[in-house]
């Protein structure tokens, strides 16, 4: 028995928590989206079995999957930046908006209660399912990106959400970079780096959010970050981001679309039915 759970049990675990790590890496190099989408359910459950109470689990679960996301997401950016795939005039721009949405966000995961996190990530699973199952790449609201102030406010807009439901912000921005005419690749490359932007200050903030509820939370925690869950799944998701990444450059995506849009209906619907029996 460890931490109240069989050897054998714990040893499944270990090995969900593994693939998703490398799932979580090839997703963040494919699509820019960080992983997150996948730790969170994963963490979530693992947390359960091991008792944590209800109250801070999705806190815990977004706290530790931003910061399996943000390393992650940073060799992704590499590999992207390595093939000229960046563009850099946008990041200039959010730097500095998406850090004050990173502000709200890690607000808000002080004071809010978990019932505010499972909805607004199953919102955003719902999404993120529907721009995977029916999202194409020819919709467009324009040929080139908007003008500085529109991009500043998509930043801190992008911070903040990404922040409340745990991930990179890449979901968001390669949706947003899209819409205004950028090659696909082109933006996920793109929003790999606003991940690292968003992605250190917002672990930090979940970090201090959860100082006040050490007492209830799992063995090496520091506040709703478990580096136990996260350096068990970093090292795998880091491995896994670059091969994403070149995947991305070179396989149709469609299939693993439709695939990963149906696998976030189901957490959505997972998230759902926990709300409701609360």
């Amino acid at each position: 028995m460890l931490f109240g759970i069989p050897v054998g049990e714990l040893s499944l675990l270990a090995g969900a928590i593994l693939i998703a790590g490398l799932v979580s890496g090839l997703m963040s190099g494919l699509f820019g989206i960080g992983g997150s989408t996948v730790i969170i359910p994963v963490v979530f459950e693992i947390f359960r079995l091991l008792e944590v109470p209800d109250d801070v689990r999705m806190q815990l679960s977004i706290g530790t999957a931003l910061a399996v996301a943000t390393p992650t997401t940073l060799r992704a950016f590499f590999t992207h930046r390595a093939k000229g795939a960046v563009l850099v005039e946008p990041l200039k721009i959010w730097v500095v908006p998406a850090a004050l949405g990173v502000l709200l966000g890690g607000y808000i995961a002080y004071v809010a209660p978990a019932e505010v996190f499972k909805t607004a990530f199953i919102l955003f699973a719902i999404f993120m399912s529907l721009r995977f199952l029916l999202g194409r790449d020819d919709w467009r609201i324009g040929d080139t990106l908007p003008g500085k102030p529109v991009m500043a406010a998509a930043g801190f807009v992008f911070g903040a959400l990404a922040t409340l439901v745990g991930v990179a912000g890449g979901s968001f921005s390669t949706l947003f970079l899209t819409l205004y005419g950028t090659a696909f690749h082109t933006a996920v490359a793109t929003s790999t780096g606003l991940g690292v932007i968003i992605g250190v200050p917002a672990t930090m903030g979940y970090m201090i959010a959860g100082w006040p509820h050490m007492a209830i939370l799992p063995p090496l925690s520091v506040g709703f970050v478990s580096i136990l869950g996260a350096l068990l799944i970093a090292p795998a998701s880091v491995f896994a981001a670059p091969y994403g990444a070149r995947l991305a450059h070179r396989l149709s995506r469609r299939k693993l679309e439709i695939g990963f849009g149906v696998f976030l209906m189901l957490v959505a619907l997972r998230f759902a039915i926990s709300l409701a029996v609360e």
